[in-house]
């Protein structure tokens, strides 16, 4: 799905908000992308309603989850990866691309949309092939951007101006932290009584929010996932070009520039570092990419160790023939120049010193 991927699924109530706070623009191209959410969102806004009639009761007198585990860690160091293989254990669920469209109504939804969402939805991911299945793992920022109205996504798809849409941001914490905190829970809820499961979230933002997560969820496991800077940033850099020029609704879009994807990769960083130095060792674990694609099974099984998770012989088979399957798969390469790299180093030095690159 290339047009307003992260807004489908939100409800009419909320895109309105959304179009009188930010406002749009009316190229040709916006003016689809629009068309396409306000009839996507009657949907969605009607099937919200069913769901709540449908379910509301044995919802409201579910718990919220304790425990769920959080994936932390900056945009392209292997965290989707990491996601898609613990949700192969039987143990464990992560919400899928199908949940995170349709947050409000995915309990009951599933037959209106998938005969629809299966032909208008990619096979693979636009910005590095990896496969776009209805049940696969997807981050759940993209569930609360349309729970709450709130996050810096936003600002993604309504830019006020040509900076790089994470500029200025001193943290991810929600501006209503209230009713961010209400639909993360509800949202979390929601998946535990689909699923009965224990929740793995991945998500690039809550490594700003761990202080938060923490104090929502008392029972929670923190992992961090890191990779090579060289690797990350031009990465990152194709990342939110593609995204961005696919969701924007206002303003032309502009690229993210090197320093400014830099700056935000050093503030990310030095935030989990800091919040991993305050969180007890049995509920955090680092984990580094390099190792982790070498030799991914013996590295899950040090994590499983570590927090002592039951490695089973199911899991480790499905891991195996998984991995079989990604053989093939073939990542994207960058070429940078040297001084890049120079610039790149002198910003991150402490990073990569900390890490060892």
């Amino acid at each position: 799905m290339n047009h307003s991927y992260f807004l489908a699924g939100i409800t009419l109530r909320n895109f309105f908000r959304l179009i009188k706070k930010h406002g749009v623009s009316l190229y040709p191209n916006y003016l689809i992308r629009i068309l396409f959410l306000l009839q996507n969102g009657i949907w969605a806004s009607f099937l919200k309603g069913y769901e709540k009639r449908t379910f509301g009761p044995q919802l409201k007198n579910h718990p919220v989850p304790e425990n769920p585990v959080f994936i932390v860690g900056h945009w392209r160091t292997g965290s989707t990866l990491l996601h898609q293989l613990i949700s192969l254990d039987e143990q464990y669920a992560a919400p899928t691309v199908f949940q995170v469209s349709v947050p409000d109504s995915f309990l009951v939804s599933r037959k209106y949309y998938e005969p629809i969402m299966s032909k208008v939805m990619g096979e693979k991911r636009p910005m590095d092939n990896v496969k776009l299945g209805f049940d696969e793992p997807q981050e759940d920022e993209y569930a609360l951007m349309k729970l709450t109205t709130d996050s810096p996504l936003i600002k993604l798809i309504f830019p006020k101006n040509d900076d790089y849409f994470l500029n200025g941001y001193k943290d991810f914490m929600p501006t209503d932290e209230e009713k961010w905190e209400k639909e993360m829970s509800n949202f979390c809820k929601k998946l535990d009584f689909a699923t009965g499961k224990r929740i793995v979230l991945k998500n690039p933002f809550h490594s700003m929010r761990i202080p938060l997560l923490v104090k929502m969820f008392p029972d929670a496991r923190f992992i961090h996932i890191y990779r090579n800077p060289y690797d990350v940033i031009p990465s990152t850099m194709n990342l939110w070009n593609i995204v961005g020029s696919q969701n924007q609704l206002k303003k032309k879009w502009s690229p993210p520039k090197l320093v400014d994807v830099v700056k935000s990769y050093n503030k990310i960083l030095s935030k989990i570092n800091v919040d991993f130095g305050i969180l007890p060792d049995e509920t955090k674990y680092e984990l580094r990419f390099e190792d982790f694609e070498q030799n991914p099974v013996v590295e899950l099984k040090k994590m499983y160790d570590h927090f002592k998770w039951d490695f089973t012989g199911d899991f480790e088979g499905r891991l195996k023939n998984h991995l079989v399957n990604l053989k093939n798969y073939q990542k994207n390469k960058y070429s940078i120049t040297d001084s890049e790299k120079e610039e790149i180093h002198s910003m991150l030095n402490n990073h990569f010193d900390r890490y060892g690159y």
